[in-house]
């Protein structure tokens, strides 16, 4: 790391100066957990089962995420890198262990940076509890080398039992989509309200407000937990109609000021779309993605919606996914530079463009971009 580090982020589209890419060695098909459990029987896991993900695809998304780092730095992007641990071991604490951990492909689940604050997330999958570690040489190396830098870690869970309702998917999966739309937006899913649980990506920093989605693997305690961790921030806790709320940046992905791209098969809140529009700005329905469901790698937990998950390098060049040819025409449209990238093949290793790095430094400052109140907002 040669260029000084600054550590320095108050939204998505400011220039970015440093990232960090994931990788996706070692990468596993994690162990049944609480949370979550895989069954792609046609793809060699079946209910139960767990492993590391194929040698080929292994290779596959590891060019694809060494092309992403080539390319920002051709942008003169400082990109680091993470150090993976043995995913394959089995991992425990005094509560309880666990056949396998995950991978480190998408460090914006686990970081995020507001303002000259690195934050580690709790996260809260068992397989997950110790990825932080792959992370913290580069966090020691960013705490040391800027004196402004702050940096927290979020109280780490003890994921009991406590923290997850039983028998949750087997319940929910019965459901109608309109009961399990109304779960969603009680926030009555697998967490309980045991302890505060987040995932960095289901926050979306826009200046001085925070907006935090209720989801799977966010619960409102971890709302309110940052809420209070940021209280010069105004913080929001936001759903949208969707049956998997899986992080926000693939649903609501604000592009510049007053921008937002929204994924019209997950309508948002109103009072949510109020305070945008009240506050002058444009919220675009996404172009439809180019892949079905029937079209996705195998072994991706991921949606076609995927093609929002786009990586902006300041406010007029984005990273598209290069097969997304309908998003990237309509970025265009919207004056967008669109650099396409080659990405579906890291879908199975953990998400897309955005999912996969983490904003370190952009230049800016905190702006407020939302002046006039709305509702509850």
């Amino acid at each position: 790391m040669s260029a000084p580090i600054r550590v320095n982020s108050w939204n998505s589209w400011d220039p970015l100066r440093r990232v960090i890419v994931g990788r996706a060695d070692g990468t596993m098909v994690q162990a049944p957990e609480p949370a979550i459990s895989r069954d792609w029987p046609d793809h060699g896991f079946p209910l139960g089962t767990y492993g590391p993900i194929p040698p080929d695809m292994t290779a596959a998304a590891t060019e694809q995420l060494d092309n992403l780092a080539s390319l920002l730095r051709h942008h003169g992007i400082q990109v680091d890198r993470p150090e993976p641990l043995d995913f394959s071991q089995p991992v425990s604490t005094p509560l309880w262990t666990h056949g396998s951990m995950f991978g480190c492909t998408p460090p914006r689940d686990v970081l995020i940076t507001i303002g000259n604050e690195i934050l580690e997330s709790t996260t809260s999958y068992r397989s997950r509890w110790f990825e932080y570690l792959c992370y913290r040489p580069l966090i020691e190396s960013y705490y040391r080398s800027d004196p402004d830098a702050r940096w927290e870690a979020a109280p780490k869970p003890r994921l009991t039992s406590a923290s997850y309702h039983a028998g949750f998917w087997d319940e929910y999966r019965q459901l109608s989509r309109a009961e399990q739309i109304q779960r969603v937006r009680t926030g009555h899913l697998v967490l309980t309200e045991a302890e505060p649980l987040f995932d960095a990506a289901d926050i979306a920093p826009v200046g001085e407000d925070l907006f935090v989605q209720l989801s799977l693997v966010t619960n409102r305690g971890g709302y309110r937990w940052i809420r209070q961790h940021f209280p010069g921030h105004r913080v929001h806790a936001v759903t949208f109609d969707t049956t998997q709320p899986m992080h926000i940046d693939a649903t609501w992905v604000p592009l510049r000021p007053g921008l937002v791209l929204h994924c019209p098969e997950r309508p948002a809140d109103p009072e949510l779309l109020g305070y945008f529009t009240t506050n002058d700005w444009q919220v675009i329905p996404a172009a439809t993605p180019m892949r079905g469901r029937d079209q996705l790698p195998p072994l991706s937990f991921c949606s076609p919606w995927l093609s929002m998950n786009i990586l902006s390098l300041d406010t007029s060049t984005v990273c598209v996914e290069a097969t997304e040819t309908a998003t990237a025409d309509q970025l265009t449209g919207l004056g967008f530079e669109v650099i396409p990238v080659p990405f579906w093949d890291v879908a199975p290793f953990g998400g897309g463009l955005h999912c996969a790095t983490a904003d370190i430094e952009r230049d800016g400052r905190l702006e407020d971009y939302f002046p006039r109140r709305y509702g509850r907002f």
